[in-house]
C-alpha cells in the first residue's frame, strides 16, 4: 500500500478590521480558495485541487489557517493565493488577502513553525509596550509559546540577563 502524501500550507488572513476575522469559518475560506484556483488555473486546476483539499484548522482570532491538499498540486494552489481579495461568509464580503507563511509536509512541522513565528512576533511587540504590566503580559505569552520546558528555562535565563544589563 502506498502512503498518500499531502502538503500543508500555513497562511495568515490579513484584514483591515480585525473584528471581521471572527466572522470567518472554514467552509468560506475553502470556497474562496477553490474559486481562486478555478479563476487562475481553470477547470484543470479546480479539479486537481478539489480532490482531498480541506481546511484543517482556522483560528478566527489570529487569522491563522492550515490548508491541506495533495502534494502534486500544491504549487497550483500556492500560486492562486494572491488572487484572493475577499472572502464571502454569512452574507458579508470581507476584504482580505492570504499571506503564506510556511509549506510543510506534516501538520506537526507547521505547528512548530507557527510557534517560532508567534514567538518572533511577541519579541517584536516587547519594545512597543507602553507600561510594565503590558511588558509582563507579553513575556508570559512568550513563555507559553514553547513546546518544551527546556526552552522556557533558556528564555527565563536570557530574560534575567537582559534585566541585569538594563539595571547596569
Amino acid at each position: 500500500m502506498v502512503r498518500v502524501k499531502s502538503r500543508y500550507l500555513l497562511c495568515e488572513v490579513h484584514v483591515t478590521d480585525r473584528s471581521r476575522l471572527l466572522l470567518l469559518d472554514d467552509r468560506a475560506v475553502a470556497l474562496a480558495v477553490k474559486a481562486a484556483v478555478a479563476r487562475t488555473h481553470g477547470d484543470y486546476g479546480a479539479a486537481l485541487c478539489s480532490i482531498r483539499f480541506s481546511v484543517k484548522y482556522l483560528n478566527a482570532h489570529t487569522g491563522i489557517v492550515f490548508l491541506r491538499f495533495p502534494k502534486r498540486c500544491y504549487k497550483l494552489l500556492w500560486s492562486a493565493l494572491p488572487f484572493i481579495t475577499c472572502i464571502e461568509t454569512r452574507g458579508q464580503k470581507i476584504p482580505c488577502f492570504l499571506n503564506c507563511l510556511h509549506v510543510g509536509g506534516t501538520i506537526r512541522t507547521c505547528q512548530k513553525f507557527l510557534i517560532r513565528y508567534n514567538t518572533q512576533q511577541l519579541h517584536r511587540m516587547l519594545p512597543k509596550c507602553k507600561n510594565e504590566e503590558e511588558k509582563q503580559e507579553v513575556q508570559k505569552a512568550i513563555l507559553n509559546c514553547t513546546l518544551t520546558r527546556g526552552n522556557q528555562e533558556a528564555f527565563e535565563d536570557e530574560f534575567e540577563s537582559d534585566e541585569e544589563d538594563e539595571e547596569e
